[in-house]
């Protein structure tokens, strides 16, 4: 008799307790609690990472403006540069006391030959300091232009040398010195000399910094501030370095159609320019006394003078609305 009730008993029980188990989280709301929980631990955790990535973001994107306002001190330093800044954006061997002396020289002959041959000593003067002043200057900044159309002309192809080199598991300083080696001038002198820099213990970003004070280029400071930038804060270097090239290879391709379209406003800035000063030499080639009286006669002169003042102002004019700067 007891154990007919023990039995029932025992399965009530057993069948109560399963259920305690699987319905009480149920109803009590237990396991919503539970999963409320974690969705909440997750998004948590959610949080946490988006928030480090966001300030690894907010460093990265101060790291790049600390560089850009770097370069842009420097670009605001080197608008006069010295003379031995010069001489070797150029690309000459001079220094400043054989510069001097030879614009010395250059002037003394040229305020010597005129008083030879019997001209004013104002004459003579103001020769002697065109010759010793301006045109070693403007000699300077011939060459000046002629070697960063050089360097302008192989700095893309350089660029895609470096990122073939990167893709293909090269150091960035092996690529620049196969540059160094393999390159033209004055790319090839540029580039060693950025090679020799790091080999001395120079950091990269730094030695490619120095290249826009040799070679004062938008080209090359768009060069430096990508290698300054990756060796701060990382980055696809070769990615970076592709769109770089494509971006000089689109500006030189803009400089050539500006220069093909303003061909025709040239020529006619100089015929106009030319125009004046040939009909005055025909002029006199015909008949010299009607125009001797422009430098014999003070009014002559004064009429002269007013209007070479303004043939220059013209040209200065036409020379700023035909030149374009990209």
């Amino acid at each position: 008799m007891l154990q007919a009730l023990i039995i029932p008993a025992l399965a009530t029980l057993a069948v109560g307790g399963v259920a305690y188990v699987f319905l009480y989280p149920l109803l009590s709301g237990e396991r919503r609690a539970e999963q409320r929980t974690r969705e909440i631990a997750l998004a948590d955790m959610e949080t946490r990472r988006a928030r480090k990535g966001a300030d690894a973001a907010t460093s990265r994107r101060q790291q790049i403006e600390e560089t850009l306002k770097q370069v842009e001190a420097r670009q605001r330093s080197r608008k006069n540069p010295p003379l031995a800044a010069r001489l070797q954006q150029a690309g000459v061997r001079w220094s400043k006391r054989q510069y001097w002396f030879g614009s010395a020289v250059l002037g003394l002959v040229a305020f010597a030959i005129p008083l030879v041959f019997g001209q004013a000593w104002y004459i003579a003067l103001g020769l002697g300091l065109a010759a010793g002043l301006g045109l070693p200057r403007w000699t300077l900044a011939f060459m000046k232009k002629r070697r960063e159309d050089r360097f302008v002309e192989e700095l893309p192809n350089a660029i895609d040398v470096i990122v073939r080199g990167v893709k293909s598991g090269l150091p960035l300083g092996d690529c620049i010195r196969i540059i160094a080696s393999e390159s033209r001038d004055p790319l090839k002198s540029e580039f060693r000399t950025i090679a020799e820099s790091t080999a001395i213990g120079m950091p990269l970003g730094e030695a490619c910094a120095k290249l826009y004070d040799r070679v004062p280029l938008p080209e090359a400071n768009f060069f430096a501030i990508v290698i300054a930038i990756q060796q701060r804060s990382g980055g696809n270097l070769a990615e970076a370095l592709s769109n770089l090239s494509r971006v000089l290879r689109d500006r030189k391709k803009m400089k050539a159609k500006i220069k093909a379209v303003s061909t025709e406003a040239k020529a006619s800035a100089a015929i106009i320019g030319s125009l004046p000063v040939a009909v005055m030499i025909l002029v006199y080639l015909t008949s010299p006394t009607y125009i001797e009286l422009l430098w014999t006669h003070p009014t002559g002169r004064i009429m002269l003078a007013a209007s070479a003042g303004w043939m220059l102002v013209g040209s200065l004019v036409m020379r700023r609305m035909i030149n374009f700067e990209i």
